[in-house]
C-alpha cells in the first residue's frame, strides 16, 4: 500500500503542556527529545512512503525541522489526533492508500507492529473504514487493570470485537465482564491506520455521547456506523 505515516504532536496538552519537547534519556545515555524518539520510531518501519510530523506549534516545528522531520502545520482546532491527520491528508493531498497515526507519545512502538497494522488493513476485504490493534492480555495484566480501576484509576483501554475482528466497543473499564482465561480481555494500543475516505468523514461527523463519555476518539467511527477491524497481532502470532 502507499502509505503516509503521520506523527502528531501537540504543545497545547491539558494534562502536560508541551509534553512533544520533553528530553527522554536512553539506554546510551544520549537525551532526545519525544517528539524525535517517536519519529525514528516512524522512519523505521518499512514499506512507509513519507512520514511527517503534525503541530500546531512553532516550537515543536523548529525542534523537529532542526533534526531533520519534515512538519505540517495543522491549525489549533483539532480534537484529537485523529483530526490532527485528516488535517494534514487535506494539506498534502496524494494518492494514499492508507495513512498511519503514529502517537507523538509512543517512541517504543516496534516497526513490525505499524507494518503487520497495516498489511491488516491491506488484507481487509469487508470494506472496514480503519484498523487499530489489540493485543490479548495474559492474567498479569488483567489483574494490574482491575487493580487500576478499583483504586479508581484510569488508564488502558479495552476492546470487543465480533466474528471477523471487526470493533464492537472500546471502554475504559475492563470488557467484557467476566473476562479471563475462557473469555479472553484484549488491551488496546492507540495507533491507527485509515483508509483516506474515511479519515476525511472523520472530521465531518460531530464527536458521539460515547466518544465523549469515554475520552477515546475511535469511538467515532462505530458511532457513524463505520466498520473499524482489530489487528489481532498476539492472535497472529508476533505479539
Amino acid at each position: 500500500m502507499a502509505v503516509l505515516l503521520v506523527v502528531p504532536a501537540r504543545f497545547a496538552s491539558s494534562r502536560f503542556p508541551g509534553k512533544p519537547l520533553a528530553m527522554l534519556r536512553g539506554a546510551g545515555g544520549e537525551a532526545r527529545s519525544l517528539v524525535r524518539r517517536s519519529w525514528e520510531a516512524a522512519r523505521a518501519v518499512a514499506g512507509v512512503g513519507r512520514v511527517v510530523v503534525a503541530t500546531e506549534d512553532a516550537r515543536i516545528r523548529d525542534h523537529a525541522e532542526g533534526f531533520g522531520a519534515e512538519v505540517v502545520m495543522t491549525s489549533d482546532r483539532p480534537r484529537n489526533g485523529t483530526e490532527r491527520c485528516a488535517e494534514v491528508l487535506d494539506a498534502l493531498g496524494g494518492d494514499w492508500e492508507a495513512v498511519v497515526n503514529l502517537q507523538g507519545d509512543a517512541p517504543l512502538t516496534p516497526p513490525w507492529f505499524v507494518e503487520a497494522l497495516v498489511a491488516a488493513l491491506a488484507a481487509d476485504r469487508t470494506g472496514a473504514a480503519m484498523a487499530t490493534p489489540v493485543l490479548r492480555m495474559e492474567e498479569g495484566q488483567l489483574a494490574a487493570f482491575r487493580g487500576d480501576r478499583a483504586a479508581g484509576r484510569v488508564g488502558g483501554t479495552t476492546a470487543v470485537f465480533g466474528q471477523g475482528g471487526r470493533a464492537l466497543y472500546f471502554s475504559k473499564e475492563v470488557l467484557p465482564f467476566g473476562a479471563g482465561a475462557a473469555v479472553p480481555a484484549w488491551h488496546h494500543v492507540g495507533a491507527y491506520a485509515y483508509r483516506p475516505g474515511a479519515l476525511a468523514a472523520y472530521r465531518r461527523w460531530p464527536p458521539g455521547a460515547l466518544e465523549e463519555a469515554e475520552g477515546l476518539e475511535q469511538l467515532r467511527f462505530l458511532e457513524a456506523g463505520a466498520g473499524v477491524l482489530e489487528a489481532m497481532l498476539a492472535a497472529l502470532g508476533i505479539g
